[in-house]
């Protein structure tokens, strides 16, 4: 087949059918193309592709503190000879430290993949529930009381009316934070399981480290039946691509990379290559060019390069209108072209398609050369095609790639050199040393008939530091060497040593200026005097100088993880690596998977969730710890508002729980005071009550108290009467008695009264006959008061007064 050229460069021209770019002569052009761009020139005029490896490798030496030492060689030595010189050549690995800071703080950002659906079906399904959810928020009055009446829930979503989202406000907030579909939770788990399988996390520690030292890094997403999606590392050294501007590569037309394989490999990976033609390759000398000076390479593999080719495709279709009006659409190859007709239609649009070769370098073999099968598009445009690889260089100018160690190679350079030349000094230096003055020694004479020699004058001098002189000749001249030993001070490398150390220190101030990496970032010890917040301040500042870095790997992520989304679909379309699926998720989650399979996997967004960086994680804790103090919200609000990654959401929910607190207050508070003025009126219906029941009872004793003083009274009128009735009885006797006595006395008185009145007269009448017997017989007076003084025979004579 004749290959038609584009005649403005190598590769073959595009504008050809869609056979043509199939057959295995084009991919060979487009191989060719790509290994005249880069391997050009030969190893000993310099190409695109040693130009290239060589500076990666220089920058990746230098992050190592390996560098070569030649040139510091050739600096310090005269005419080259360097036999002068003793030296430790070993580099200083003054980068490695700002290298492995910068790396270990990127990879160990935290994040979580979401993802968000964006197909018809999901954007109705997620309506639909705000539309039912906002429903219960204005509805919740009846539903309560609906449920109240006939105990059914008739709200839309099973939300707890205590949990339900008061405004619209709060609604957005729930929609962001609590809804979650169940086909974004399993691309989620499915995204994070293939980044797991892959060991996406040491992966994604190599990609940092060649973003700063090589400032690129790249990644290739595969898909097979029988690993399914797997991850890939790109070497940038061993990399080709199109000439672009975009730090993101993503309008390169063609990518490949550089892969060494032994035989037995190729074998089992292109199965239809004959044993001949391997043969042929393994004693090809040409592709062992690209292998020679390089490094230590095994010189037993075959140098072959993977490449993807991004071109264009007709898709053509026959309209034909059939006999009942209906319409019929055909696929057609791009070389369809019938004459116009009445009953059919030529419809046809271009889309990008992606090829895949393989090329052994060095040799006219291709290896592969095919359409992908499973190329990824995006949604919005679904004639456009990615490329399987992400790339990124952040600092990219005119297809020039800067990093943060090709910054620094030359104040490293310095550091080196300035070590060397500390070593110089110190080498050169010669401890203090004493002069001693002969003459002056002869001219003392210590007493014993000898001579001050030297040897005892040293001994002496370091022994007691004391020295013997004599300030007169024996002569008696004045004697100059009076001091016969005098030291000798060499303090001039110690000022060299203080130079070269501070230009030592100004060259590494020189690296962390141009990173950004400050003291309050690599670990140095800070000055004592310096405030906490201006160490906070500085440490984010260098953060701010090293976000480029950060971002180019977010972004990288990203692009996996988009790249692994859209692959998904292929997973689930063969069996081996569905279930493969199945075992490493949940069934449930599947199944979800498998119903929008047919709709559109590709329709996702995804993004990461970061994790809040320490400054904005303290403005945060500082809310929730005012907020806490004040009781604005309780100590589970606040685990739940720390456990957000978004600021704003977070935020956003810390005024949420506020208010709902104030609310839950206000309305505890009203629920007490009714509470109290129930209390209050029970307590003092139970005490009116008591009251009554005192009284009724305190009414029921006075009656029964009456009852029985009323019973009581009758019981002792009834005892008065029958006591007066028995005492009048016993009067009446005692009145008869009385009567009867007094009448006996009444008869025995005036018995008594007749008889003494009897008596008297007798008395009288003797005391008559006595007093005229007296008279008559004139007789001595009579004493009638004596007279008859006796009780029986018991005298009263002897009681007369005397």
């Amino acid at each position: 087949m004749n290959i038609k050229y584009n005649a403005n460069s190598a590769f073959p021209n595009q504008v050809v059918p869609l056979e043509e770019k199939l057959s295995l002569q084009y991919g060979k052009q487009v191989a060719d193309a790509i290994q005249s761009e880069w391997f050009a020139q030969g190893r000993t005029n310099g190409n695109r592709y040693l130009t290239t490896f060589n500076n990666y490798h220089t920058r990746r030496l230098y992050a190592r503190g390996e560098q070569s030492v030649q040139k510091y060689k050739d600096e310090l030595s005269i005419n080259g000879d360097l036999s002068y010189l003793n030296l430790d050549w070993k580099p200083v690995p003054i980068l490695s430290k700002f290298v492995d800071i910068l790396v270990n703080g990127i990879s160990n950002k935290d994040y979580d993949i979401k993802a968000y659906s964006q197909d018809p079906q999901s954007l109705k399904k997620r309506t639909d529930y705000a539309h039912g959810l906002a429903q219960d928020i204005f509805a919740q009055d009846i539903i309560d009381q609906v449920k109240q009446t006939t105990g059914e829930d008739i709200s839309n979503t099973s939300i707890a009316a205590s949990d339900l989202p008061k405004t619209i406000e709060e609604m957005e907030l729930h929609l962001q934070l609590s809804y979650k579909q169940a086909v974004e939770i399993a691309e989620e788990e499915a995204i994070n399981q293939v980044l797991d399988k892959n060991k996406f996390n040491l992966l994604q520690r190599r990609l940092n480290y060649d973003l700063v030292t090589c400032g690129i890094a790249a990644t290739k997403t595969n898909f097979n039946i029988s690993n399914g999606i797997t991850l890939d590392y790109v070497d940038p050294a061993y990399m080709v691509y199109s000439y672009t501007e975009d730090p993101n590569f993503e309008d390169v037309y063609y990518v490949g990379e550089v892969k060494a394989m032994t035989v037995a490999e190729i074998k089992k990976q292109f199965p239809h290559v004959s044993n001949e033609a391997l043969e042929k390759i393994q004693k090809s000398y040409s592709n062992n060019n690209y292998i020679y000076g390089w490094g230590a390479y095994d010189e037993n593999t075959v140098q072959v390069l993977y490449f993807e080719y991004k071109t264009y495709m007709d898709q053509v279709f026959k309209l034909k209108q059939t006999d009942q009006g209906l319409e019929k659409i055909l696929e057609k190859p791009d070389t369809f072209n019938p004459p116009e007709s009445d009953n059919f239609n030529r419809i046809s649009r271009s889309i990008e398609v992606l090829f895949q070769g393989v090329k052994v370098l060095g040799t006219d073999m291709m290896l592969s050369w095919e359409m992908a099968e499973n190329m990824t598009r995006p949604t919005a445009d679904t004639t456009k095609v990615e490329m399987n690889y992400a790339i990124c260089a952040p600092r990219m100018y005119k297809g020039r790639i800067e990093s943060l160690v090709s910054k620094c190679i030359g104040f490293a350079d310095m550091v080196q050199l300035t070590h060397l030349k500390l070593q110089q000094v110190i080498a050169r230096m010669v401890p203090d040393g004493v002069f001693l003055d002969m003459d002056g020694l002869a001219e003392v004479d210590l007493g014993n008939g000898t001579n001050y020699n030297p040897a005892e004058a040293l001994n002496m001098y370091f022994q007691t530091g004391s020295v013997v002189g004599r300030s007169l000749t024996q002569e008696g001249t004045m004697n100059a060497g009076k001091v016969p030993v005098q030291e000798l001070s060499t303090s001039a490398g110690q000022a060299k040593i203080g130079a070269l150390i501070s230009t030592y220190n100004y060259y590494v101030q020189m690296i962390r200026d141009v990173t950004g990496l400050n003291e309050a970032r690599d670990g140095s010890l800070p000055d004592k005097d310096t405030l906490v917040g201006l160490q906070k301040i500085a440490a984010q500042q260098s953060n701010i100088a090293t976000k480029h870095i950060n971002n180019a790997s977010l972004y990288l992520t990203l692009r996996l993880c988009e790249n692994i989304s859209k692959k998904l679909i292929d997973v689930l379309s063969f069996p081996l690596t569905a279930n493969a699926l199945i075992n490493s998720i949940s069934t449930f989650n599947v199944n979800t998977l498998k119903e929008v399979a047919n709709l559109n996997l590709h329709d996702f967004g995804i993004f990461l969730d970061l994790e809040p960086d320490e400054e904005e994680k303290a403005k945060l804790e500082q809310n929730i710890q005012v907020a806490l103090q004040s009781g604005g919200i309780n100590l589970e609000d606040a685990i739940d508002i720390r456990q957000i990654r978004n600021l704003k959401l977070a935020n956003q929910m810390l005024k949420q729980r506020r208010r709902l607190k104030q609310e839950k207050d206000q309305s505890m508070q009203q629920a007490n005071i009714q509470a109290q003025a129930q209390a209050n009126a029970k307590l003092a219906e139970q005490t009116a009550l008591a009251e009554t029941q005192k009284q009724e009872v305190l009414t029921n004793q006075k009656v029964s108290l009456e009852q029985a003083k009323m019973q009581f009274e009758l019981e002792k009128l009834r005892a008065e009467a029958q006591i007066k009735k028995e005492l009048m009885a016993e009067e009446f006797n005692y009145n008869m008695q009385l009567a009867a006595e007094r009448v006996n006395k009444e008869t025995l008185r005036e018995g008594d009264i007749e008889d003494r009145k009897d008596k008297r007269a007798r008395i009288i009448g003797t005391q008559q006959s006595q007093m005229i017997q007296q008279r008559q017989n004139d007789g001595t007076p009579i004493d009638f008061e004596s007279s008859n003084d006796t009780l029986g025979d018991f005298g009263l004579e002897a009681f007369a007064p005397r």
